[in-house]
């Protein structure tokens, strides 16, 4: 029977796809594709300036980092790119010892209110 939206082919088969996500470097650093995902990761964050090495202070904690990996596929299940993610250990970090500025992407409700009661008067 077919559908409008079928599934995609990793759902319908039990067998284990050649394609699947890594769980450390080494196994990615195997594979080339993982490798060219790995370096436009670390590219980008060198293009755009997102850190910068300071020198280590003996009460600093030292932080760091994983690489997470995931594989981006098309709504008919064919891969459409292979992402990796370098995300930062920040968990052990202490406030005014080792970093000093947050940064939250998310608009707080207090803002939305604030333009709209700007837009309505």
């Amino acid at each position: 029977m077919a559908t409008k939206h079928p599934l995609p082919t990793t759902f319908l088969s039990n067998a284990p796809t050649t394609d699947e996500e890594p769980t450390s470097f080494a196994s990615a650093n195997k594979d080339p594709k993982w490798r060219g995902a790995m370096s436009e990761e670390f590219n980008a964050l060198l293009r755009n300036g997102t850190w910068q090495l300071v020198p280590n202070h003996p009460s600093m904690n030292l932080v760091g980092n994983k690489w997470v990996y995931r594989i981006k596929r098309h709504s008919d299940g064919t891969i459409s790119r292979y992402k990796a993610r370098l995300v930062a250990k920040g968990f052990l970090q202490r406030e005014g010892i080792d970093y000093f500025d947050t940064f939250s992407p998310v608009v707080k409700p207090t803002t939305i209110r604030i333009v709209l009661s700007i837009a309505v008067s």
